[in-house]
């Protein structure tokens, strides 16, 4: 049971609520926003690495895309980074970094306009406002993929400072491969709860963790694998579709992360408007004396 209300019922509810608020015509309109925004969003991270004093963490990204995703998707992206992660480039940190933002911001901002859609309430901050959520929301995500990677890279010089002197143990490398991903799913959950957090127009206080969250960062790394799997031995999307297969490919991932991320908000949505303290369907904050107090998702 969730807050005394029965698992059937939940799920009764969840598909109603998904059904009506379109979600996977909503997926699709982020898919198309994301692909448009996901190679700003990346020259801008590429172009930051340059500057940091931890080395490979381009290579930790891009090893990392090419775990999750198809490999002619993941192909994408080296050709289109490589000049930039080439040199520093001030240019790019400088004049060109609004351009950059604003570009990669696009998904961000589409984002925020789905996830209004499943609290059922309309945007009421102004376009500035908006905008200036969404670039920092980008720019959090920017930090945070660095950060991560560049942990996960100190990780990795740990394990070789560690196996030189006592041997790569096979104990040794699973603790630091389980390591990695252990950042990763903490980067992500992270991710997941800043933009449940700030996305939507409605008051609410941060959590780290909470059944979204948990749910999308979960169903992200399992379809991105499942769907990686898929297209490797069954869906031949080059031979049918030529050299745009690989568009073709990515525009489907981002659709099933928009899709991932709107349910997990869903969850949320609905558990909240099931607690006794929470916001009714519609509401940007909770009309009840005292309800303000308390978070359902804690």
């Amino acid at each position: 049971m969730i807050l005394g209300v029965p698992w059937r019922r939940f799920l009764r509810d969840l598909y109603r609520e998904v059904q009506e608020h379109h979600l996977s015509n909503g997926a699709a309109a982020l898919g198309f926003w994301l692909t448009l925004a996901v190679f700003p969003a990346m020259i801008f991270v590429m172009a930051i690495i340059p500057y940091l004093p931890v080395a490979q963490v381009d290579v930790a990204i891009m090893d990392l895309l090419r775990q999750v995703l198809p490999q002619s998707a993941a192909d994408l992206f080296p050709g289109v980074v490589a000049d930039v992660v080439r040199q520093q480039r001030g240019g790019i940190l400088s004049f060109g970094a609004l351009a950059t933002l604003w570009a990669a911001s696009s998904g961000m901002y589409a984002i925020m306009q789905e996830l209004n859609i499943t609290y059922e309430v309309r945007e009421g901050r102004n376009f500035l406002r908006a905008r200036g959520t969404a670039l920092g929301l980008s720019i959090l995500f920017a930090v945070l993929v660095v950060g991560a990677f560049s942990l996960v890279v100190a990780g990795g010089l740990l394990q070789e400072w560690i196996g030189r002197r006592v041997g790569f143990e096979v104990g040794l490398l699973v603790f630091f491969e389980a390591f990695r991903w252990v950042m990763i799913l903490v980067a992500l959950l992270l991710g997941f709860a800043l933009v449940y957090y700030l996305g939507p127009d409605v008051k609410q206080r941060f959590a780290f963790i909470t059944p979204g969250s948990v749910l999308g960062a979960l169903l992200l790394v399992a379809a991105s694998l499942g769907f990686k799997f898929y297209v490797a031995n069954f869906g031949n999307y080059n031979a049918t579709y030529g050299s745009i297969g690989a568009v073709i490919i990515l525009m489907f991932w981002l659709y099933i992360a928009g899709l991932v991320m709107l349910l997990g908000s869903e969850v949320n949505a609905l558990i909240e408007h099931y607690a006794p303290n929470g916001k009714e369907k519609g509401e940007r904050a909770p009309a009840r004396p005292g309800s303000g107090n308390s978070n359902p998702m804690l």
